[in-house]
């Protein structure tokens, strides 16, 4: 990790190259770029950089990589790990949110061309006016940009069906550590020439190389998504639904979510605004996303609850009340917050271990600290949880939160015993790269951290992040 203190010479060489209004150096005015959104990370930062194209981004690497000058890519500042924040006070912030331009969609390879400074929101509207559909949904999708998406290798609702951020890029332009420029913008969809070098980007959190822009993707619109929420007495009906919902629906189930009634519980009580689909309670519910219309998902739900799968459901009869259906889900963090301090994992087991996880997660997390509450929902369908647990009522927070590690701890054994991940979807970042340590192989560690010489010998790409140091 370099230690090397930015200097009123190196701010000159970013004002003239930038312009004085996108070199950001008073404090007040980098303070919201320094913290991340669960408020878990925070550091001080001594200017924010704000390029608007690939050539400036390149200049400035390669002046930084000679001066030695740590640089944070960082897009909308969404992420949940502390990737895109400083880890040190020296580290330079690089915000990519001017590399916004115009989107080129292309219906006949079905594929679509923008900067990482876009907006995922943007990227799904330019591909519906196209009349053609990018699959990537995310609660934060207003805002996140689709540079820190692939970044991320972001997953979200859709990845049963169309797989994760990764399965959906076609090609990227990268700005590497000292400053040169990797043009892998193609539109192949099959190219065996050696190694796929826009898959060490995906998910490396900016520290081989920082994304600017990118090609993906596209897929035709589906006639139908129909959405329904179903009412299930236990994780294992949930898994026997699944698979008796793929067999029968040919396997066009877009988005399968468990639910749990703890987490509604919470969402009814902070949010005036929620409307649930179903008005009896249940102690789990599925949500999801079929691509058939509504009597193929009406003949399908019957054969579910004559199996005893369900115990009811109701299907969204337009596009206005499936967002209904999905507002509660989505906004399941922010409630979880309003109830204090709450310690969360984001995992994933291989599917048919989900019920035993639940049950043995509940019976670890409740013996560490009693009366703590699981908060459980997710992506049942690829098998990532978001297992969040919230302290118990009237506890104080701060002493609640002093258990993190040791919850972390034992809820990872468990999932490691289950040869699961301790991220499924949210990355490294700060929060886990010491958890990487703990349950990498040697053999992992050692190749990720040749990977990371190789592209920056000077460690000055988001360092701290992601690759434990030795």
């Amino acid at each position: 990790m370099t230690d090397k203190q930015l200097s009123q010479a190196d701010i000159n060489f970013f004002t003239a190259l930038l312009g004085e209004k996108y070199v950001i150096t008073n404090q007040s005015d980098v303070a919201p770029f320094t913290e991340e959104p669960r408020h878990l990370f925070k550091n001080t930062c001594p200017c924010v950089l704000k390029p608007q194209n690939t050539e400036q981004i390149s200049k400035i690497m390669d002046y930084a990589n000679k001066q030695k000058l740590a640089i944070v890519p960082q897009g909308g500042n969404t992420g949940l790990v502390g990737g895109q924040v400083p880890a040190h006070d020296n580290e330079i912030i690089l915000s990519l949110s001017r590399l916004n331009g115009d989107i080129e969609v292309s219906k006949s390879t079905q594929s679509l061309s923008c900067s990482s400074g876009n907006t995922l929101l943007q990227i799904q509207q330019a591909a519906a006016e196209a009349g053609l559909y990018f699959p990537l949904s995310l609660g934060s999708e207003g805002s996140c940009q689709i540079g820190g998406n692939i970044s991320t290798n972001a997953g979200g609702t859709g990845v049963l069906k169309y797989g994760n951020m990764r399965d959906l890029v076609l090609g990227l332009e990268v700005v590497l550590a000292d400053g040169e420029i990797w043009n892998g913008l193609r539109t192949l969809r099959k190219n065996n020439t050696g190694y796929d070098l826009k898959h060490l980007f995906i998910g490396g959190e900016g520290t081989l190389g920082i994304i600017t822009k990118a090609t993906l993707k596209l897929f035709t619109k589906p006639n139908h998504i129909t959405t329904a929420f179903c009412a299930i007495d236990c994780p294992q009906k949930a898994v026997d639904l699944l698979s008796m919902m793929q067999k029968l629906s040919n396997n066009q189930i877009h988005a399968f979510e468990l639910i749990s009634q703890v987490a509604i519980d919470l969402v009814a009580k902070h949010s005036q605004n929620s409307r649930f689909a179903l008005d009896e309670k249940s102690p789990w519910y599925i949500l999801l996303d079929m691509g058939t219309d509504i009597n193929g998902l009406t003949d399908i739900l019957e054969q579910a609850f004559n199996a005893e799968l369900i115990t009811n459901a109701a299907i969204a009869q337009n596009e206005t009340q499936a967002k209904e259906f999905w507002y509660p889900r989505h906004i399941i963090p922010e409630m979880q917050t309003m109830e204090g301090g709450s310690i969360k994992h984001d995992i994933s087991v291989p599917i048919a271990n989900i019920p035993d996880f639940i049950k043995s997660g509940t019976a670890i997390v409740q013996a560490i600290v009693p009366n703590c509450r699981p908060v459980t929902f997710g992506h049942i369908g690829d098998g990532n949880l978001h297992y969040n647990v919230s302290q118990p009522v009237n506890m104080d927070k701060q002493e609640y939160l002093s258990y993190w590690a040791e919850m972390n701890a034992a809820v990872n054994q468990l999932v490691m015993s289950y040869d699961g991940s301790f991220s499924a979807e949210h990355g490294i970042g700060q929060l886990k790269v010491q958890t990487m340590s703990d349950y990498k192989s040697k053999i992992e560690l050692k190749m990720m951290r040749q990977i990371k010489q190789q592209f920056d010998p000077n460690n000055i790409l988001n360092p701290n992040k992601t690759v434990p140091l030795l």
